[in-house]
C-alpha cells in the first residue's frame, strides 16, 4: 500500500470514529454553566489592601513569585558555576549568556552601556522567559474547579502565566520606558535628547509635525511593547484551553473532542517550543535597542 493510500485510509478510519462518536453520543446541547473565562479570573487568596491599593495574593502573584525564583536561581549559577573545565552546567550557562549579551544586549548598544545594563536586559529575558514557560505547566490554581482528595477540596489543574495578565507586561514595559528615557537624559542631557528626536537634515518647516510624530511613537511605544507580549501569550492559551477540550465542553458535542485535541497539541509544542522564547528575545531585544536608540551618538 503506497504513502498516500494509507494516509487516506488514516483519515477515513477517523472520520468513521467522529461519525459513530456523534451517532452513539450525539450533543448534550450548549452548555450554559461551563465559563472559559473563569480561569484567567483572579480571586484573591489572601486579602491585602492598604488604603485603595490592592495587594491581594493570588495565582498571577503566585506565578510572578516562581518566575523571581528561577530568574534569582539563574542569575546565581551564573555567577558561580563557571569552571575552568567545561561541564554541561556551564555550557548552557555559556550559552544563555551568548544569547543575551552578544546578540540581544551588545548588538544593539556600545560596550560601555551594553556592559552597564547587561544585567537588566538579562534579568528581564529570563523573568518573561520563566513566566511564559511555567504558564504551561498545570499547577494546581484553578480555585473555582477542585478535586476532592480523601474528603479534602483540592484547585484543580490549570494552565495560567503571568505575562497573559496585561498588568504584568505593562509594569515591565514602564520600568523600561523611564529607564532608558532617563538614560539617555543622562548621556545627553534634556535639551540635546529631545532635539535628537528630529533627524538631522530636516527642513524648518518639517521639525514640529516631525518632533510631535516621535514624541507620540515613543509613548506608542509603551502600548506596543506591553500589549505584544500580552495578547500572544493570552492568545495561546486561549487556543490550548478551547482546542484542549473546552470547545467541546461548551457545545456539548464529545466527539468534538477528536478534532480539536490534536490541534491543541500542536499550539502546545508550537509555544513551548518558539512563542514562549521568542516572546522573551522579542521583549529584551527591543529594549535594547531603545537603550542604543536613546544613548546613540546621532540620536537615531
Amino acid at each position: 500500500m503506497s504513502t498516500k493510500a494509507k494516509v487516506w485510509l488514516g483519515v477515513g478510519l477517523w472520520l468513521l470514529i467522529l461519525i459513530l462518536l456523534g451517532v452513539a453520543f450525539g450533543s448534550d446541547g450548549k452548555n450554559e454553566a461551563f465559563k472559559p473565562q473563569e480561569e484567567f479570573r483572579l480571586t484573591p487568596w489572601i486579602d491585602i489592601h492598604i488604603g485603595g491599593l490592592d495587594l491581594s495574593i493570588n495565582k498571577a502573584v503566585l506565578y510572578v513569585f516562581i518566575a523571581c525564583a528561577l530568574t534569582l536561581l539563574t542569575m546565581i549559577l551564573v555567577a558561580r558555576k563557571m569552571t575552568q573545565k567545561p561541564n554541561r552546567t556551564q555550557a548552557g550557562i555559556e550559552a544563555a549568556y551568548d544569547l543575551t549579551y552578544n546578540n540581544i544586549t551588545r548588538g544593539n548598544m556600545d560596550e560601555a552601556m551594553a556592559k552597564k545594563w547587561f544585567p537588566f536586559v538579562a534579568t528581564l529575558f529570563f523573568f518573561i522567559w520563566f513566566s511564559n514557560m511555567i504558564g504551561y505547566i498545570p499547577l494546581p490554581t484553578n480555585t473555582h474547579e477542585t478535586i476532592d482528595i480523601f474528603g479534602i477540596d483540592f484547585p484543580a489543574f490549570a494552565l495560567y502565566a503571568a505575562t497573559a495578565n496585561l498588568s504584568v507586561p505593562l509594569v515591565l514595559t514602564l520600568v523600561v520606558f523611564i529607564s532608558y528615557q532617563w538614560e539617555g537624559i543622562r548621556v545627553k542631557g534634556l535639551g540635546p535628547y529631545v532635539k535628537g528626536w528630529i533627524p538631522k537634515g530636516t527642513p524648518p518647516g518639517m521639525r514640529i509635525p516631525i518632533f510631535f510624530i516621535e514624541a507620540i511613537s515613543q509613548f506608542m511605544r509603551i502600548i506596543s511593547l506591553s500589549v505584544r507580549l500580552f495578547a500572544n501569550i493570552l492568545a495561546g492559551h486561549l487556543l490550548i484551553l478551547f482546542m484542549g477540550g473546552g470547545l467541546a465542553v461548551l457545545l456539548g458535542i464529545a466527539g468534538l473532542g477528536l478534532i480539536t485535541l490534536p490541534i491543541a497539541v500542536v499550539f502546545f509544542i508550537l509555544e513551548v517550543g518558539l512563542i514562549a522564547t521568542l516572546q522573551a528575545f522579542i521583549f529584551a531585544t527591543l529594549t535594547s535597542i531603545y537603550f542604543g536608540e536613546a544613548t546613540a551618538a546621532e540620536g537615531h
